[in-house]
C-alpha cells in the first residue's frame, strides 16, 4: 500500500466535516470552548481543528437554522464522565450519560439550537 511505514495509526481520516451556521464567530467560539483549535476565524467561514487533524468548516447558512437537528458528527473524548463535569461546569447543560454497547455518550445543545452527541472512546488504547 502507498505510503506503508511503521506508524501503527490507519491510512486514512476525515479531512473536513461542514456545518452551517447563523452566527460564524459565536459558533467558532462555542467550538474553541469545547477544545477545537482555532485555524482561522472569518466573518463568513472558520476552520477549526479536531485531534488527528480533521478540521472543522464553519460555514455562513444561506437562511434561518432550525433549532433541534443533530449534527451530523458526534464528538468523542477519552474520559466521558471528566468531559461531562467540564461541560457542566461551562453551563452547557449536558445531559446525563447514556451506557451504550460500545460507547457511553451524552449530549450538549450547541449554536443555533442543534444537538451534539459527545461520546466516550473506542479506540481501545489504539494511537489514531
Amino acid at each position: 500500500m502507498p505510503g506503508e511505514t511503521s506508524d501503527q495509526r490507519p491510512g486514512v481520516a476525515i479531512g473536513h466535516v461542514g456545518l452551517e451556521v447563523s452566527d460564524i464567530g459565536v459558533s467558532a467560539e462555542y467550538f474553541i470552548g469545547l477544545g477545537m483549535r482555532e485555524v482561522t476565524v472569518r466573518e463568513d467561514f472558520a476552520v477549526l481543528e479536531l485531534r488527528g487533524g480533521t478540521h472543522l468548516f464553519l460555514s455562513k447558512a444561506g437562511g434561518p437554522v432550525a433549532p433541534g437537528p443533530e449534527v451530523p458528527f458526534d464528538l468523542m473524548v477519552d474520559d466521558i464522565g471528566a468531559a461531562r463535569e467540564a461541560f457542566e461546569a461551562k453551563g452547557l447543560s449536558p445531559s446525563g450519560i447514556d451506557k451504550g454497547h460500545i460507547h457511553n455518550e451524552f449530549t450538549i445543545t450547541g449554536p443555533d439550537g442543534c444537538v451534539i452527541t459527545i461520546t466516550s472512546s473506542h479506540t481501545s488504547g489504539r494511537v489514531v
